[in-house]
């Protein structure tokens, strides 16, 4: 049986780690959305929505506007490489479980998604 890591750019999902690792140091990432969905065997006949749903943690975020660091990690996300744009969110920690509890979509991602490797060698 195939996994989802193995339907997954997972070098490049390495390489934009490795860049957002280079401003914030990331206490995890959590990738979501209709592409890991269907990784994992997903019906083709259901509501998509985004392609990429990414969450990426971490205490630096603290002091940042939120629209800034997503605008920049955002900006980080291989388009053309991954085939469709992401959906970025950046929280705390502290933020993440606020978000959570009221946002379907960061939910979803957080309960279905893939947890990704943070290594050294990003």
């Amino acid at each position: 049986m195939t996994s989802p890591e193995d339907l997954l750019d997972l070098p490049e999902l390495r390489r934009y780690l490795g860049r957002i690792g280079d401003r914030w140091p990331l206490e995890r990432a959590v990738l979501g959305g209709a592409r890991v969905e269907d990784a994992r065997g997903a019906m083709p006949q259901r509501e998509r929505g985004p392609e990429w749903i990414m969450i990426l943690v971490s205490e630096a975020f603290d002091g940042v506007p939120w629209l800034e660091r997503v605008y920049q990690a955002g900006s980080l996300w291989d388009e053309w490489e991954m085939g469709a744009p992401a959906d970025v969110h950046c929280y705390t920690p502290a933020e993440l479980e606020r978000r959570i509890d009221t946002h379907p979509r960061v939910r979803a991602a957080m309960q279905h998604g893939l947890e990704l490797p943070l290594e050294a060698s990003v």
